[in-house]
């Protein structure tokens, strides 16, 4: 009985000891969710590995941190799923700062400012505003802003998985536009030099991104000190430069 025991206080106290150096080992650690398949913005590269500008400033967040950046890769209707269930820390993939996602979520300071376009076949000219959409189709990210955007302007909206399977409908013509980022747009242009598709218009608004937190997590007060270093120290605009030509940082 007493060997018996013994062998379960030393089995407990073993469980106890892994407890304890699996939270330190967490501590180190900042699991990042992305979604990999967003150029240039979070993409595999020519080597395989995932790269990009979120990827990249998301490293150089952990490093000031003095964290470990994992990366969990995640589609992005499922990406808040995720965080809410603890799969990772902190959302990096151009989440745009909206009202809906303040209440929901901690969100850092942005770290990119651009605008959104609307992307049409190059001989469609029947939209080049927003106001054209009503009554038409455009495919977007169900949960993404941009899904929002277009149904505020009246728009159908057929749910993809990303923007170049979004960009696939509309040459096969199965829907009218899509409304995306124009730093992905641009990106999009200047890799594949697709002349099947244009940019027919603007959304006329700027949206800023940001990182995306659980809420009350304690995190971001973390974050966007470490922006703020990435700021002053050059390292935003020399990430932002090496992937746009120009600093969308919005410092």
């Amino acid at each position: 009985m007493r060997r018996t025991l013994l062998a379960a206080a030393v089995a407990l106290l073993s469980a106890v000891m892994i407890v304890g150096c699996s939270g330190g080992s967490d501590a180190t650690t900042l699991r990042v969710g992305t979604e990999g398949t967003y150029s240039p913005f979070s993409f595999q590269g020519p080597d395989g590995k995932l790269t990009g500008y979120d990827v990249e400033v998301a490293q150089a967040v952990g490093a000031k941190l003095g964290r470990t950046v994992e990366f969990v890769q995640t589609p992005w209707d499922a990406i808040f799923a995720g965080l809410e269930s603890k799969r990772f820390d902190l959302v990096a993939n151009q989440v745009t700062i909206t009202d809906e996602r303040r209440a929901k979520y901690d969100l850092s300071e942005p770290y990119t400012v651009s605008e959104g376009v609307i992307v049409t076949r190059a001989d469609n000219t029947g939209i080049s505003s927003l106001a054209d959409l009503r009554g038409r189709t455009t495919a977007q990210s169900a949960t993404s802003n941009w899904a929002d955007v277009a149904r505020g302007a009246g728009a159908n909206v057929e749910a993809v998985e990303g923007f170049v399977q979004a960009v696939r409908l509309l040459k096969d013509g199965r829907v009218d536009a899509t409304v995306n980022d124009t730093l992905a747009v641009g990106e999009y242009q200047k890799t594949t030099g697709d002349t099947g598709v244009k940019v027919a218009g603007s959304t006329g608004d700027t949206s800023e991104q940001a990182f995306a937190a659980r809420k009350d997590s304690g995190l971001v007060p973390e974050v966007n000190r470490a922006l703020d270093e990435l700021r002053a120290d050059g390292t935003l605009a020399r990430i932002s430069e090496k992937y746009f030509g120009s600093d969308v940082s919005g410092q």
